[in-house]
């Protein structure tokens, strides 16, 4: 049967939560795929005026999808740019510290315990379904200790996973996004993207993938990837001589902070599973008309993953593992100057991060 399975598994893990500022909404469902390689986080309470989301879509295994599940927001409070409010690059560090963090003994040891199995002939690692719940994993660890073993020279995971992550402080939402996962704000029923889906074929991409050494053939870095930014993925980043951020493929985040307004509806966080159904505004107009009816936002995504799922496995579309989150403000947003300045600059915030996370030659 290959990737797909002979019948889409519809069970679906769904959680709702809120605290005084928002609430949110989740659903994941594995559907044709022979395994389910998506995994997420949702931490409404990071810390007393942060929430944190994110989504995660792994390819060739699941536990770097679920180690980010588990650790990227972790990494994002403890680095010295969160304390002193640049949340920017408290999660650009936290990006490229995912991958530093794989490697090694600790590294094989943390992704192992995650799984269930290691494939002795590929050293792949594989695991179970996952999810992070409320309260867990979310006190500050102990620095990553080096430790010896066997797999003391353990370069990291083969396989890899997108990262899209929003995290709001009170009326800023900033969004980091290595891959093709996506976050999308609904401004009065208006879709704008707030992340870039990172394939090979963009300038920026393509330019930074033959400088490090590799190639695009039929839209994927050296014949294989359909992505050009991920976490993991490390025989992409072989090539000693470069940094992180200039690597074949490379973790760096784009980073977009965007003012938040009394026109803002909700926030969308999905993995390419359904934008490759719905476009950005087609699924803000399909969650807007669920909402007239239906106010558990749980639901609201269970019913957007039931509408991609595709019939067969014929056309490909809707055939891949499937996660969102929608997160909607409970209050309105106070008005400010900041209204007027995000109204004027909608689109450049959809298109733009900050210098520090853009391609630089």
């Amino acid at each position: 049967m290959g990737i797909y399975l002979s019948t889409p598994k519809t069970e679906k893990f769904s959680e709702d939560g809120e605290n005084a500022k928002l609430r949110y909404g989740l659903s994941s469902m594995q559907g044709w795929r022979a395994t389910m390689e998506d995994a997420h986080a949702a931490y409404p309470d990071l810390d007393t005026s942060t929430s944190f989301f994110g989504v995660y879509d792994g390819h060739g295994g699941k536990v770097v999808a679920k180690f980010c599940a588990k650790f990227l927001h972790q990494q994002v409070l403890k680095n010295e740019a969160y304390s002193s409010g640049d949340i920017g690059t408290s999660v650009q560090k936290a990006f490229f510290r995912m991958d530093e963090m794989m490697r090694g003994q600790r590294g094989w040891r943390e992704l192992a315990v995650l799984g269930d199995k290691i494939n002795k002939f590929t050293g792949m690692i594989e695991g179970l379904i996952w999810s992070p719940r409320s309260g867990e994993g979310n006190d500050l660890m102990d620095d990553w200790a080096f430790e010896e073993g066997p797999h003391s020279d353990f370069t990291g995971p083969t396989s890899g996973s997108t990262a899209c992550v929003a995290i709001i402080r009170n009326n800023q939402v900033v969004v980091a996004n290595a891959g093709d996962s996506r976050c999308v704000i609904s401004r009065k029923g208006q879709a704008y993207n707030l992340s870039k889906d990172h394939k090979p074929e963009l300038e920026v991409e393509r330019e930074r993938i033959l400088k490090a050494g590799g190639f695009i053939h039929a839209g994927r870095v050296n014949g294989s990837l359909n992505l050009a930014r991920a976490i993991g993925d490390m025989e992409f980043k072989q090539n000693k001589f470069l940094p992180a951020e200039k690597q074949i493929v490379t973790a760096n985040p784009d980073i977009n902070t965007v003012e938040l307004c009394d026109d803002d509806d909700f926030l969308v966080l999905a993995c390419d599973g359904i934008w490759d159904c719905m476009s950005s505004q087609q699924l803000v107009d399909f969650i807007h008309e669920q909402l007239k009816t239906e106010n558990k936002l749980s639901v609201v995504c269970e019913r957007v993953l039931d509408r991609c799922l595709a019939p067969s496995t014929a056309g490909g579309e809707g055939c891949d593992n499937m996660t969102m989150i929608i997160v909607q403000f409970n209050k309105p947003i106070q008005s400010t100057a900041a209204e007027e300045k995000t109204s004027t600059s909608d689109q450049a915030d959809t298109d733009e991060s900050k210098p520090a996370e853009t391609e630089s030659s």
